[in-house]
């Protein structure tokens, strides 16, 4: 049976190189414009993440510039934000208001307190964020962070869930790639999550974030066989009303971004996923990276 502790995890960090990316975003917003006009499609629920808001030199942090700039666009553009609870309450409604986004933030980390609440609750816009409970408290560390930026603590986790702008729920103990770990483990790290985290909001968990996104039928029903009612993935796409509660899509917003690249994920111009994605995630991530795994052990 795994059991916490101070140990090596099998982590997840950054794909392709960042000016590809870059590149690849930026064409895509381009098309989208030229196709659309910027008329965004509001038909659907997307569900756009982040993970830092600083200016430091990451991948993964916007400024507090843009991010400012981004929210003010949805605010003048009427669209509503809402946090994962009430775009499934919508969902399982069966009708999505125009011009509604649903807004997360990965793993917890302080600058979304420090730079992002304010304007939040400036715009009562609402949030959800996934938290890796046994990084927020020390017992393991981010694998791909050399040098780790601060995280939110526990009493600051526990005092703004009860404020209502950020509601917290799981994203595991340790944040490993789930499709490397044995069973044992991968139960551990699902239902430990949810049992750590509702201890300390004394109240029900019920969405799940799969660590990078990563994520397979054997985790889905884990996921499903211990409470949880949603979990988010990261493939792109859109969100209905028939869409798996176990598997919901998302869109990660983050330092390449201009105003027109997140007006264009905002409107539909980057919902469906890159050639060779699938191909690529599978044989980073999944049964190839499984078997290195294995073969290391021996």
């Amino acid at each position: 049976m795994y059991k916490p502790g101070r140990r090596a995890t099998p982590g997840v960090g950054p794909s392709l190189p960042y000016p590809v990316k870059a590149a690849v975003t930026r064409l895509r917003s381009a098309a989208w414009l030229a196709r659309t006009r910027g008329n965004p499609d509001d038909t659907s629920l997307r569900i756009l993440f982040y993970h830092r808001v600083s200016d430091d030199h990451d991948e993964l942090a916007v400024t507090p510039r843009r991010f400012r700039e981004q929210m003010d666009y949805l605010a003048s553009e009427g669209y509503s934000v809402v946090n994962l609870p009430e775009a499934v309450r919508l969902l399982r409604k069966g009708a999505i208001p125009p011009r509604t986004v649903c807004l997360n933030f990965d793993d917890g980390f302080l600058d979304v307190a420090e730079n992002a609440l304010a304007v939040l609750a400036q715009h009562r816009f609402r949030a959800t964020v996934f938290v890796a409970t046994g990084v927020t408290d020390g017992r393991f560390t981010f694998a791909w962070c050399r040098s780790r930026p601060r995280l939110l603590s526990w009493e600051q986790i526990v005092e703004l869930d009860r404020e209502g702008t950020l509601e917290f729920e799981a994203h595991t103990v340790s944040h490993p790639n789930l499709l490397l770990v044995d069973d044992d483990r991968a139960r551990a790290e699902i239902e430990g999550s949810k049992a750590e985290l509702e201890d300390r909001l004394a109240r029900r968990v019920s969405a799940f974030s799969y660590p990078a996104g990563l994520f397979g039928e054997r985790e889905r029903e884990l996921v499903a066989a211990a409470g949880y009612g949603t979990a988010v993935s990261c493939e792109p796409g859109v969100n209905h009303p028939g869409t798996d509660r176990l598997a919901l899509r998302r869109r990660q917003i983050d330092s390449r971004d201009r105003l027109l690249d997140f007006r264009a994920k905002v409107g539909g111009g980057h919902d469906t996923p890159l050639p060779l994605r699938g191909m690529y995630r599978r044989l980073r991530y999944g049964e190839a990276a499984r078997r290195r795994r294995a073969s290391s052990r021996r």
